[in-house]
């Protein structure tokens, strides 16, 4: 592990660093690593079979830094193993996520539970159950990612308008989450922006995201900013 990690000290890309840094407040532990450059060491990791071994000490130690953590997600949703097992290692990884960052880039590897959908949604319970901020955050990235069609959006969107969480990395998920909702599922989703318990601060985000959205028709994005709260 002390070798990966020099590895990763050297592919330190200073710009990049402040870019990142500016980007998530309040981390410290950013090395600067662009993602593509992170996702070929992932790969490199999963390709070398050693995969296991690396996990197993990975998510048993301190990540002394922010792109530790995020390689670790990537490895994770690269595997190609039962999906009870990979369950297994986000039991223990997904508490130990502490930035937005590491959250979204997980959740956007995960393409796995597209093929598993009854059981990751079942998994997910946990997690939307949580008040930890990033736990919750990585629950409802999901929900967004992978259960957004047919089958799951009404739960989905029940989900959303219940959650509530002071945290602002939660609101600014859920509102995310209901702008590809409305891109998905246009009409079940202007339901719910217009009936809603939603606080002010999520709805009027919601709204300006897909205000903001080039795949939002002009008419729609009049009738959502007539939907906006004082």
């Amino acid at each position: 592990m002390e070798t990966l990690r020099q590895r990763l000290l050297s592919l330190q890309d200073e710009k990049y660093q402040k870019f990142h840094s500016d980007l998530c407040p309040g981390i410290e532990n950013i090395i600067g690593i662009r993602t593509p450059v992170l996702r070929q060491l992932a790969a490199e990791i999963v390709k070398s079979g050693d995969w296991r071994a690396y996990l197993q000490k990975a998510l048993h130690r301190p990540f002394i830094y922010s792109e530790e953590a995020t390689l670790c997600g990537m490895v994770i949703g690269l595997l190609k193993t039962d999906f009870d097992e990979i369950l297994g290692y986000l039991q223990l990884f997904v508490p130990r996520i502490d930035s937005w960052s590491i959250c979204d880039v997980t959740c956007a590897g995960l393409k796995v539970f597209k093929k598993h959908q009854a059981a990751g949604r079942s998994f997910l319970d946990q997690y939307l159950a949580s008040a930890n901020e990033y736990e919750l955050r990585f629950a409802i990235i999901m929900l967004m990612a992978y259960y957004h069609d047919d089958s799951y959006i009404d739960d989905t969107l029940q989900v959303l308008n219940s959650t509530s969480h002071e945290g602002y990395y939660v609101k600014m998920a859920v509102a995310w989450a209901l702008q590809l909702c409305f891109v998905k599922q246009r009409d079940k989703t202007l339901i719910l922006f217009q009936h809603n318990n939603l606080d002010d601060f999520t709805l009027n985000k919601a709204l300006q995201k897909c205000r903001e959205s080039f795949r939002v028709s002009a008419a729609d994005k009049e009738l959502l900013q007539s939907l906006k709260r004082k």
